[in-house]
């Protein structure tokens, strides 16, 4: 493992983006979403996604600087095309969007279409929980097909992620954020190159046979090499049964289809596609209900005796705050492998020699 400084990794990622065309204030955007998703232990969508970015841009699937576009706009309903832009440039400006809208009408919903991978769906709750609103997103994405559905072997769903967002007085807000399939393609992804394993059964090959063996979804690979899920015999599977498999299948039809994005299918460019409703909550709990009766309930839960073997009972968004302040104290733990592709991404692009010894001091 090597431990990377907060500030130097954010540094060092925005670098890599500004020699690969974004503007400096797109690829500071960029790393810093992608730094705060590995701050909250979401390692998957952090910035083991580097060397992906800069891959998809060279083949035109992203394309940086992009300016989103609101092609319908009512008071309380916009539909925003992210024109396959960096996600993290283009979903802020969706969200803002909605926060707006919301704050007039008291209630809104934002389609996004096509924009680039969006990250950690998190950080959108957090950003409208921030400005006291409570948010719903459900997301997709085009042109990924990763997912097997209950019941069958092949690829049919991408990781299809859902997340809700709601914030409390004087603390961080309650967000539970995940994908629909038992690990997102990005833990894929981090246990292929030296990370945390996966849990067992976690995939499933074409013949039906449980594994948990990345080259199920990428076939062969070398340690540095690229990762394709279009090249594995097998699929993810959706995590509770037909209840995940379920929710992902809702997730394709309203990030997806309804967004105009698209459902998942192959041949196509990568998108993700969400559709966000944001609620204020003042508006409706007009006899200020609401910030107590999370407090007391959110009490009600931690104080559950917890069962041998588990320390004590944590609610949406604990793990999150815990390993946050951890890393934002000690640095972001990276594998070797991660850290090598990460490196040979920077210098495909030009960064110097010296900004990656910098980096790693």
């Amino acid at each position: 493992m090597v431990t990377i400084k907060v500030n130097n990794l954010i540094d060092f990622v925005a670098e890599v983006f500004s020699h690969s065309e974004s503007s400096p204030e797109e690829a500071r955007c960029i790393a810093t979403y992608l730094t705060t998703a590995n701050l909250t232990g979401h390692d998957s969508h952090g910035v083991i996604r580097v060397p992906v970015y800069i891959r998809w841009k060279k083949t035109g699937n992203v394309v940086p600087n992009q300016t989103p576009e609101i092609v319908v706009d009512t008071p309380s309903l916009a539909v925003v095309d992210g024109k396959f832009g960096y996600g993290q440039t283009v979903t802020p400006f969706a969200v803002r969007t909605g926060i707006e809208k919301c704050k007039k009408a008291g209630l809104s919903a934002v389609a996004l279409r096509n924009a680039g991978h969006i990250g950690r769906v998190g950080d959108w709750a957090e950003m409208a929980a921030a400005e006291g609103l409570v948010s719903v997103h459900f997301v997709n994405a085009a042109g990924s097909l990763l997912v097997a559905p209950f019941g069958g072997v092949q690829k049919r769903l991408s990781t299809a992620p859902y997340c809700v967002g709601i914030p409390r007085r004087g603390q961080d807000p309650i967000v539970l954020d995940f994908a629909t399939s038992i690990v997102a393609e990005g833990k894929v992804l981090v246990a292929s190159r030296g990370g945390k394993k996966l849990p067992t059964g976690a995939l499933v090959d074409a013949d039906g046979t449980l594994s948990e063996e990345p080259s199920v979804l990428y076939g062969p690979y070398t340690p540095d090499g690229p990762r394709d899920h279009t090249k594995g015999t097998g699929a993810i599977r959706a995590f509770g049964e037909h209840k995940g498999s379920g929710l992902a299948f809702i997730c394709e039809l309203l990030g997806g289809a309804l967004t105009g994005t698209g459902a998942t299918s192959g041949g196509r460019q990568f998108a993700n596609g969400m559709l966000a409703f944001y609620v204020d909550p003042k508006v409706i709990d007009t006899s200020n209900y609401f910030d107590d009766e999370i407090s007391r309930y959110t009490d009600f839960i931690r104080e559950t005796k917890p069962i041998a073997g588990v320390d004590t009972v944590l609610v949406p968004g604990d793990p999150e705050r815990k390993m946050r302040a951890e890393r934002t104290r000690n640095g972001v733990p990276l594998p070797d492998d991660t850290w090598a592709a990460i490196v040979n991404t920077a210098r495909e692009v030009g960064v110097s020699e010296a900004s990656i010894q910098r980096a790693a001091s």
